[in-house]
């Protein structure tokens, strides 16, 4: 099969991106050819280095850009060949509709940040891929029918992003924990500070380290400033590693508000930490619903620091939640979510009644 994946970008800035590199070098493993058409990015070489043929097309949000963005895709839709055209974001999505439509190709979607008022263009798809069940039924909310979404849960284990990385834990004071994402409101951190707080006051040896950029950066660190615990709070910044941080910790928070399928879980739960998360969106999907990780209400700093400290006192349920992490673990590796998607493909170009041009 030839696969045309279409992203705004390749820069590292988005799990979105991560997740269809992941998946395009999947796809190559099980021996299909596969092109990603972008503005480009961070990860143009590992994908030419993994097999997969990278175009360059521009998507920014303005007349002349879209024009040609288009004049470009029909092009390489037509002269390359694609049976199926994967776009992963709304612009590309509005953009590859009218080509499939005109060359008869089959458009699959993926739904990453339904949160997005705009998400539900995604519906443009001849089949939706929701990356866990809750974004599926929100879309389903927004008008798309159940009939056209299919659930693919998120996973990374296995990603070529981290061949040859050096994936050994860092060494953090313990006992450690740990959060790793973006710095901004829907990933709750201000309930973490609020509980931390509490929590250091029962265990003063404890560490909360926070890894990751973002806008509300300079905000988090003034208001922890603010509080007696924030000697043992540590602001690590952004890094494009932070595996090695998870694995040298002993429990990750996840206190979001809103999140559609955390690809940091799938990282989180490798390594082996004891998971900490707020039952909203897929997070308890990816945490099989509380066996392979404790599950809180959102914006509970109490209930979430009388977990913590529920793990801090006891060494041997600490280790029992480390060990739970690993229930059925191997669900989130890639290769699952390949296969997965090469059967909505198949799928998808039925639809369209378009005979597939080679594996």
């Amino acid at each position: 099969m030839r696969i045309l994946h279409l992203l705004n970008h390749t820069r590292r800035l988005n799990g979105h991106v991560h997740a269809a590199v992941d998946l395009a070098c999947a796809q190559v493993k099980l021996g299909h050819t596969v092109a990603v058409a972008s503005g480009g990015g961070d990860f143009d070489q590992l994908l030419t280095d993994h097999g997969v043929e990278c175009m360059r097309i521009n998507q920014e949000r303005r007349p002349a850009s879209l024009a040609m963005g288009l004049r470009l895709l029909y092009r390489a839709v037509d002269e390359w060949r694609a049976d199926v055209v994967h776009a992963h974001m709304v612009t590309s999505a509005a953009l590859a509709w009218p080509v499939c439509r005109v060359l008869r190709r089959a458009l699959v979607t993926t739904v990453h940040n339904e949160f997005q008022k705009s998400a539900v263009l995604m519906g443009l798809g001849t089949r939706v891929i929701a990356v866990s069940a809750a974004v599926g039924q929100s879309m389903q909310k927004r008008g798309i029918s159940r009939a056209r979404i299919d659930v693919i849960l998120n996973g990374t284990i296995g990603s070529v992003r981290f061949d040859g990385k050096d994936r050994t834990a860092r060494s953090l004071e313990t006992p450690a924990i740990i959060f790793v994402g973006g710095l901004h409101p829907r990933k709750g951190l201000p309930d973490l500070f609020a509980a931390f707080g509490s929590v250091h006051e029962k265990h003063q040896g404890a560490h909360l380290y926070i890894v990751g950029d973002g806008p509300c950066r300079d905000q988090y660190i003034a208001t922890v400033n603010a509080m007696e615990c924030n000697g043992a709070v540590t602001f690590t910044g952004p890094t494009d590693e932070p595996f090695p941080f998870m694995k040298g910790a002993d429990i990750f928070v996840l206190p979001s508000h809103a999140d559609p399928a955390p690809l940091v879980l799938s990282e989180a739960r490798e390594a082996g930490c004891a998971i900490v998360a707020t039952e909203v969106d897929g997070i308890p999907e990816l945490l099989e619903h509380g066996k392979a990780g404790i599950l809180v209400p959102p914006g509970d700093p109490s209930q979430l620091a009388k977990v913590l400290c529920g793990l801090l006192e006891r060494a041997e349920v600490l280790e029992e939640w480390k060990r739970n992490s690993q229930y059925n673990v191997d669900y989130l590796r890639i290769d699952r979510v390949a296969r997965d998607t090469l059967a909505v493909y198949a799928n998808a170009t039925r639809k369209v009644g378009r005979a597939v041009t080679d594996k």
